[in-house]
């Protein structure tokens, strides 16, 4: 009896010893995995939502958020289901983007199942730009240089968190008058990234792109596509560009009015149906994009770098112009956008995961201000309402303060705010 009883007492430590062993392979196959996968398999797979990040809390970025407070943010998006953030710069003042690496890398150790990339943006500038000499367009600063090697040592310390390197924002589009450089500056460095990949500098894994408006990728204005566009689109992996049909309600209003059939609808009725329009609106530039990009190369893939929809504006999109902002409309755009980009298998950057009161810091009502899915009081706008709902941020704070609805979740109260589209206005 004794020793059946030795006999069954070792079968079962040798299956509990084989059982441990095939769990820990797997969380170390599944943690290989995370660590090893690429933008091609990223970009595009609704599992991994993307989000344009700023983490300002202030209204000045010489106020850098802490590390612990990038880390709140961090927590926030990832229970959102974000899981790729975009970043803008890497200037040596600003190390914003380089504390968001260091703040994943800690939260990656802290808690296995986290899991964040980023697509690193390096900010490209031609001569002058914002000072009080005249902006040179046809050459560009000297310190886009410095901007690049900072890219590429943080892509290259952190391996399994940045997937793509962005070469410039917005930075050859015209209306762009502060900064914007031809594109021939945009392709040499994208060259000379690719370059650092064929030689081992720089893992091949990593994917080029630059991020600008639609009209700079050839989706509009025949003035942009030149020789240099052409080879610009060969050189990247990908091309990543911006659609904006809430501006556009102010400078391109034709999508915006409302049609003579349904002059008869209620209200809200006309603002749902000028929000699919606005939708569409973004579908139409995306595929005139991806048009152009496709004469050219075939091969390439274009995702949306940027999209989104403010919530409050004292001026073109406000009460006295195209009455294009509310947290209702947001609403809805960043559902059409979701749904048809998750469907379509496009990467969409959504603009934005939280309020920047820096970026319009004399007018604190000025639309830029006001992009953010969450406000700088730690309340979910109306798009993600959903979310505290279903208890997504317990948990969670911001600043001290966990993240609750904005109207104190009084949908009536909010639909007070919501305007009907105007198109009739002196610009």
């Amino acid at each position: 009896m004794k020793n059946k009883l030795q006999s069954f007492l070792y079968v079962m430590l040798l299956v509990s010893m084989i059982s441990c062993v095939k769990s820990e392979k797997k969380e170390e196959t599944v943690l290989k995995t995370k660590k090893n996968l690429t933008a091609a398999e990223i970009l595009g797979n609704p599992k991994y939502l993307a989000i344009s990040y700023g983490g300002y809390r202030e209204n000045s970025r010489e106020i850098q958020p802490t590390i612990p407070q990038l880390k709140e943010d961090l927590k926030i998006m990832h229970a959102m289901g974000i899981r790729i953030l975009r970043t803008y710069n890497v200037q040596p003042k600003l190390p914003h983007a380089s504390n968001i690496l260091k703040a994943i890398s800690q939260l990656k150790k802290e808690n296995a199942n986290f899991e964040m990339y980023v697509m690193l943006g390096a900010w490209i500038d031609c001569l002058n730009a914002w000072t009080d000499k005249e902006p040179n367009h046809d050459i560009e600063s000297p310190e886009n240089e410095g901007e690049i090697a900072r890219a590429v040592a943080l892509a290259n310390q952190y391996p399994d968190i940045v997937k793509v390197i962005a070469v410039g924002n917005e930075a050859m589009v015209k209306w762009a008058t502060s900064y914007f450089v031809q594109p021939n500056v945009i392709l040499k460095w994208v060259n000379y990234l690719q370059n650092l990949k064929k030689e081992g500098e720089l893992s091949k894994d990593v994917w080029i792109t630059s991020s600008d408006d639609f009209s700079s990728w050839g989706g509009g204005d025949e003035t942009y596509k030149v020789k240099d566009l052409e080879d610009l689109i060969k050189a990247v992996d990908y091309v990543s560009m911006h659609t904006y049909p809430y501006h556009y309600t102010h400078y391109m209003p034709g999508f915006w009015t409302v049609p003579e059939n349904e002059q008869n609808l209620s209200d809200i009725e006309k603002v749902d149906k000028a929000m699919l329009r606005a939708a569409n609106k973004a579908k139409q530039l995306y595929q005139k994009v991806v048009d152009y990009v496709h004469s050219i190369d075939t091969t390439k893939t274009v995702h949306i770098g940027e999209t989104g929809w403010a919530t409050i504006s004292s001026g073109h999109y406000g009460v006295n112009g195209s009455r294009a902002t509310d947290q209702y409309k947001q609403g809805l755009y960043y559902k059409h956008l979701r749904d048809w980009t998750n469907k379509e298998g496009i990467a969409c950057f959504y603009f934005e995961a939280f309020d920047e009161q820096w970026k319009d810091a004399q007018n604190p009502l000025g639309s830029e201000n006001h992009f953010g899915l969450i406000n700088l009081k730690g309340e979910a706008k109306y798009p993600i309402w959903d979310l505290v709902d279903q208890g997504t941020f317990k948990g969670l704070t911001r600043g001290g303060k966990t993240i609750t609805k904005t109207f104190g979740g009084d949908k009536d109260e909010m639909m007070k705010t919501v305007m009907v589209p105007n198109t009739d206005y002196p610009r």
